[in-house]
């Protein structure tokens, strides 16, 4: 049994997200959220949030043990980009892309 959450519209680039999402690959559920606790990246707050909530719906809608849960998989894709304009010398313009990421962790359960 799979069981999934989706932090979506996360304004970090997804490039960075992904270093974090790396760490916890294949981890336990315990063991991934004290990696990302001290993580010291931007990105480990919204990934951690992604995999509690993961965990508690797990728990919550199909009764699976919350020890026995490890990250089964966890990626990162684009979302959105918001294009903003900077003013650069003889009246030209630079755009600016802000990124968005959409994070996805799956969890399983331990046989």
């Amino acid at each position: 049994m799979e069981v999934h959450a989706t932090a979506k519209y996360i304004r970090i680039s997804p490039r960075k997200v992904r270093q974090v999402v790396d760490l916890i690959r294949r981890k336990d559920v315990n063991e991934a959220l004290a990696i990302l606790k001290y993580t010291p990246r931007r990105a480990a707050l919204p990934v951690a949030k992604a995999v509690k909530s993961a965990a508690a719906n797990a728990e919550h809608n199909y009764d699976l043990n919350k020890d026995k849960l490890y990250v089964a998989a966890a990626f990162v894709n684009q979302g959105p980009t918001f294009k903003r304009y900077k003013a650069r010398a003889m009246g030209r313009a630079n755009t600016i892309f802000k990124r968005t990421s959409h994070i996805t962790v799956l969890v399983k359960e331990k046989k």
